[in-house]
């Protein structure tokens, strides 16, 4: 999702370099790449962007991430989709019902 912003100041996460050992799994899990790796380490590319979803913090083998998951954005996306299809099934929302 380029471009994919929530509300600035908010995100919860939070990583710790000294702590990185430069495995790259934050990398790997992060679905709208948050982190790069500068100088061996994790480092954060645009923490704006972060969902909070916690799977680079559950994926961190040394646990230097640390983000407060389902109460930013991926929460509020998730309930958000929840409830505009609840509506549908009830008769709104759409030309089908």
């Amino acid at each position: 999702m380029k471009g994919f912003r929530y509300l600035r100041n908010v995100a919860t996460l939070e990583l710790d370099r000294s702590v990185c050992i430069g495995c790259g799994r934050c990398l790997e899990v992060c679905p709208h790449q948050v982190f790069a790796l500068a100088d061996k380490k994790a480092s954060l590319v645009d923490r704006e962007v972060c969902m909070e979803c916690g799977a680079c913090a559950l994926n961190c083998p040394v646990k230097a991430i640390a983000v407060d998951s389902g109460v930013g954005c991926a929460s509020g996306l998730i309930n958000e989709w929840l409830q505009e299809r609840n509506l549908r099934k009830l008769g709104g929302g759409g030309c089908c019902s």
